[in-house]
């Protein structure tokens, strides 16, 4: 027998989104926050180069806007990013009265240079560590709430819907199955960077939400727009950790293995070129110069500022005997972000009733083809805000449910070998659907993902085992959409198609069929 719970607004997911909804929610009703791991274990935590913001004396909201929709490389929707800019400085000054502090440079805050910036509007705290003190204040002010509760180390299975409307999730939690029913339910599940054997991401981020909502009947757009980040660490007994590109903001420069700059051979910007550019430069090169790494070089900057300025990434280094203001550090690129999602509206509305979806998990359109530099945390803030307002209007009785409608299979099995089939995803999609691809390797995917399709009609109790089918969903649709779109633009990138066409500015969206199948609409 499946245990029900009632809430009135459940959030599944605990970053920056997620939490920043709770806070709206919280002094209208009882609100539950789900995570599979400690509340804090999230993308969030780890983004480290800051948020980007239009406060600074030199930088104004229409530039800001210019300069997202010119790296979105044409399929940034105009309105979603005028919200970001408009709506984010408000919600900057809002996390400062909650205690967020910014670095500052006396009394002024301190603002930096990012990639495909024209100005230095990113904020950033304790140097390198943004995203874990944005983190920590939103935890800080959540749990000022009574009505706020959070189930860690839950694991959520599926959304419970019913004629088009959401009704809650059923999870997994202390080994038994919840149906926990809610007015209104908030996706914040972050992003999908584990299904590449090289990513930024935490292990958390196995691309749940999109691969639930897909289930669900939601539709899912852009998702062949993969952001791959440059700039990883490169070392045998490393993790791939994510050297900031705030770095190559300060002057840092990229080289090959002879120790010879070369992105201004491939764009004018060079290391300020945009973060995709920077990527298939870097792939290029190791295949010209028959090597695994480039190398990031800050030997020629202050020490003392290094230092200070970046004081997790010099620390995490040393750890692996590397100085950086004194040695070049091996790099790599790595999966990093995810521009599509769960397709939504401004106000994180999905094509599902009384389901919204904010942060990295949702597609708005914000980032387009490719998100500008530090645009994801001011998103999560700005975009959890409105869907938890939005969220507040669905006062629909949830007892009107009936417990027939409360149903899951609870016909269980195990899948062989899952640690080996999970490596084998994961280098099959760095491989075949990485930051170059073409018709052939795309389909390639496609026969081998569709040996394993029996994993995505089965049901598992463990963690572990759903995470891989997630896994195996979402691959099957940044496979299907990139085999699709038959051009190049900003972080889709086909070796057989590297021009723009007609067509690119047009978004792909995907929804699951009676059958099971992908229904693909492409249009503006």
């Amino acid at each position: 027998m499946i245990v029900q719970e009632r809430v009135d607004y459940l959030i599944i997911g605990s970053g920056v989104a997620g939490l920043r909804a709770a806070i709206e929610l919280a002094p209208h009703g009882s609100v539950c926050v789900i995570t599979k791991d400690i509340v804090s274990e999230s993308c969030t935590e780890y983004a480290q180069g800051g948020v980007a913001v239009a406060l600074s004396d030199e930088d104004t909201i229409g530039i800001h806007f210019e300069d997202t929709i010119k790296a979105g490389d044409g399929l940034c929707r105009d309105e979603a990013v005028m919200v970001l800019v408009e709506e984010g400085p408000e919600r900057i000054v809002e996390l400062m009265s909650w205690g967020m502090e910014f670095d500052k440079s006396g009394s002024k805050l301190e603002f930096t240079l990012e990639a495909a910036h024209s100005r230095r509007r990113v904020l950033h705290a304790h140097g390198d560590s943004t995203g874990k003190e944005i983190e920590r204040v939103l935890i800080n002010k959540a749990r000022s709430f009574d009505s706020v509760k959070k189930y860690s180390f839950s694991y959520v299975l599926d959304l419970i819907v019913h004629d088009g409307v959401c009704y809650g999730a059923y999870i997994i939690k202390d080994n038994n199955i919840v149906a926990v029913l809610a007015k209104a339910t908030i996706l914040s599940t972050g992003g999908t960077g584990q299904i590449f054997s090289r990513t930024t991401n935490p292990a958390v981020a196995t691309g749940d939400g999109i691969a639930m909502a897909f289930r669900a009947g939601a539709a899912i757009e852009d998702m062949e727009f993969v952001q791959f980040h440059p700039t990883t660490l490169y070392a045998p007994s490393a993790p791939q950790f994510l050297l900031t590109e705030a770095l190559r903001g300060e002057g840092a420069f990229i080289k090959n293995i002879h120790k010879e700059r070369f992105l201004g051979l491939y764009h004018t910007s060079a290391e300020l070129a945009p973060r995709d550019v920077v990527s298939r430069a870097i792939v290029s090169e190791l295949v010209r110069t028959n090597s695994q790494f480039v190398y990031l070089d800050a030997t020629h900057l202050d020490k003392d500022y290094i230092k200070v300025r970046f004081p997790m990434i010099y620390t995490t280094c040393l750890k692996y005997d590397i100085d950086i203001t004194s040695e070049l550090v091996p790099i790599s690129p790595a999966a990093h972000y995810m521009m599509g999602g769960v397709k939504t509206d401004t106000f994180g509305r999905t094509n599902i009733k009384r389901l919204f979806a904010a942060g990295e998990v949702a597609g708005t359109g914000v980032h387009g083809a490719n998100r500008l530099a530090s645009n994801s945390l001011l998103e999560g803030l700005v975009f959890g805000q409105r869907a938890g307002k939005t969220a507040l209007n669905e006062n629909v009785n949830y007892s009107l449910i009936k417990p027939a409608d409360i149903k899951l299979s609870t016909e269980t099995v195990t899948i062989e070998e899952p640690a080996e089939l999970r490596s084998l995803l994961r280098k099959l999609m760095w491989e075949k659907a990485g930051i170059i691809r073409c018709n052939i390797s795309l389909n390639e995917a496609v026969v081998i993902l569709e040996k394993w399709g029996y994993i995505l009609t089965s049901h598992y109790m463990t963690r572990y085992e759903n995470e891989i089918k997630n896994m195996f969903q979402t691959s099957f649709l940044i496979v299907t959409a990139a085999l699709y779109r038959k051009n190049s633009i900003g972080a889709h990138f086909r070796s057989d198609f590297p021009e723009k066409a007609d067509t690119s500015s047009h978004h792909i969206a995907l929804s699951k069929t009676q059958s099971n199948g992908i229904e693909i609409t492409y249009k503006g």
